[in-house]
This record gives structure tokens, C-alpha cells and sequence, in this order.
């Protein structure tokens, strides 16, 4: 049997910025509320073009492009993903969730779904609210969200950090909904 061997860069197939704005993405969107580090902005860009988010909300302080940080991290996903930058993060989960969108809050609270129970159904639409890194997410976003998911861990830590979430999160409903 031949070893495996590492791939080149131009062999993955990867879509070019252009393809990538025409391709169909997959029905959730990423909001961002009050991060305050850009690096984990930028690794969060990078998630949303992995997995082909509809559109990443930035919300209250979270940096926005173009800032070294976000760029050296998100290395181009800020010209693939659609993105949009709002004040008002309560005025945005209400104007979603009016459009049709299930929100869920990605959080440790009483009554929370596991990420494992959690089940995309087809046909809907979903927009994945994730907090402060010391905060999380705020309140009144937990009392709007339709669903709180939390990632279950097993070690003395509280949390993970909000990039490591992210990419959990977005594998995990990618996952769930090209299985379906």
C-alpha cells in the first residue's frame, strides 16, 4: 500500500472567490456579538468559508474588516463571506428571527440542547448567535433564542474559545445537514 502523501495547495479543488460567491450555501448564518479579539474574528471568517455560511453578523463591538488582525487570520475568507456589521444585536435576532430564521444561542444555560441532540430540520433556516469570550452570550439574546445549544466538555475549563466553538458548531450542522 502506498503511503499517503500531503497535497498541494492548487490539488485541493478549492473554489476561486467568484465560484464561491455563486455557490448555494448551506442555511445558517454566524453572529458574532460583542468579540472582542480580532483574531478570533478572523478565524471565525475563515470557519464561515469552510463550511459556507450564508452570512457572518458582526454585532455591538466586534471588529470588522479591514484590520491586520481579521486579515492575518482569516487569510482572504473576508472577500468570500458575505458579511454585515450591526449595532444592535437584540434588533437583529428579532429582524431574523421575523425572517424565518431559528436562532440558537451557543451557551451553557439551564434546559440547553446538547450539540449531539441537536437536529437541523430541512426547510429551515438558522442563525447561530455566539458571545462575548468572558460574557458569553448575552441575556436577552438567551431568552430570544428559539433553542440554546451547548458543547458538551469534559475537562476543568468553562469554555472553549469562541473560533474552536465556532468551527465545532458549523462542522457539527454541516455534518447533520448533508446527512439528511
Amino acid at each position: 500500500m502506498t503511503p499517503p502523501r500531503k497535497l498541494a495547495l492548487d490539488q485541493l479543488n478549492r473554489l476561486s472567490v467568484n465560484e464561491f460567491k455563486a455557490a448555494e450555501k448551506f442555511p445558517y448564518c454566524l453572529i458574532l456579538d460583542d468579540i472582542r479579539s480580532l483574531n478570533n474574528v478572523g478565524s471565525v471568517f475563515r470557519t464561515a468559508d469552510a463550511f459556507r455560511t450564508e452570512r457572518l453578523y458582526l454585532a455591538g463591538i466586534t471588529g470588522t474588516p479591514p484590520h491586520r488582525d481579521i486579515t492575518k487570520t482569516a487569510i482572504g475568507a473576508t472577500e468570500s463571506v458575505d458579511w454585515t456589521h450591526v449595532p444592535d444585536v437584540d434588533a437583529l435576532v428579532a429582524q431574523l428571527q421575523a425572517d424565518g430564521y431559528v436562532i440558537v444561542a451557543i451557551e451553557q444555560a439551564e434546559n440547553s440542547t446538547l450539540l449531539s441532540n441537536f437536529k437541523p430540520e430541512p426547510n429551515k433556516r438558522y442563525a447561530f448567535v455566539f458571545g462575548n469570550e468572558v460574557t458569553g452570550v448575552r441575556d436577552s439574546v438567551v431568552q430570544q433564542a428559539d433553542v440554546v445549544v451547548e458543547i458538551p466538555q469534559f475537562g476543568t475549563k468553562h469554555s472553549l474559545n469562541i473560533a474552536v466553538t465556532a468551527g465545532i458548531v458549523c462542522w457539527d450542522v454541516v455534518n447533520k445537514i448533508t446527512k439528511t
